[in-house]
């Protein structure tokens, strides 16, 4: 047998397409370096603006669910304590205020605030208050009785 005639056009097709595939390996190779590069700060800004909504929205929620008891912007509430407070702010972490908020204070009028625990609230509104509740802690003032309620003017 044989060997096989050389087809030219089958060889010049073929080297198009390694000469195209190797173009773009060339292309991908340069773009990953950029995208590392860029990446990372489309991720903080965009963790940045989801932060502000959020805090925007535990505003609204924290004036209607929140405030009657812990104060306007959680400071001085006549039935729970300041939670606009360096100490409060400082001691706690997300995970608690989340918890905290979810499930209640046991002994105290703090009852549970989650759906899950027949509050009236979900687990992305419980968190939009606690990033509402962080977003308060640069301005936090020095309140190191932040527990004590404040009693209503006689």
């Amino acid at each position: 047998m044989g060997e096989r005639p050389v087809d030219t056009r089958l060889e010049e097709a073929t080297n198009r397409w390694m000469q195209a595939g190797l173009a773009l390996m060339v292309v991908l190779v340069l773009a990953f370096p950029a995208y590392r590069l860029l990446e990372p700060s489309n991720r903080s800004e965009a963790r940045a603006l989801l932060t502000e909504q959020l805090a925007a929205s535990g505003e609204s929620l924290f004036a209607g669910q929140c405030a009657a008891c812990h104060g306007e912007a959680g400071r001085n509430g006549q039935v729970g304590p300041s939670l606009n407070s360096k100490q409060f702010l400082e001691a706690a972490t997300d995970e608690q205020i989340i918890s905290l908020t979810s499930v209640g204070v046991p002994g105290s009028q703090m009852g549970a605030y989650s759906i899950d625990f027949g509050g009236p609230l979900t687990l992305e509104q419980i968190t939009a208050i606690t990033t509402y509740l962080r977003s308060l802690e640069k301005d936090a003032p020095d309140d190191p009785d932040w527990r004590a309620v404040v009693e209503p003017a006689s």
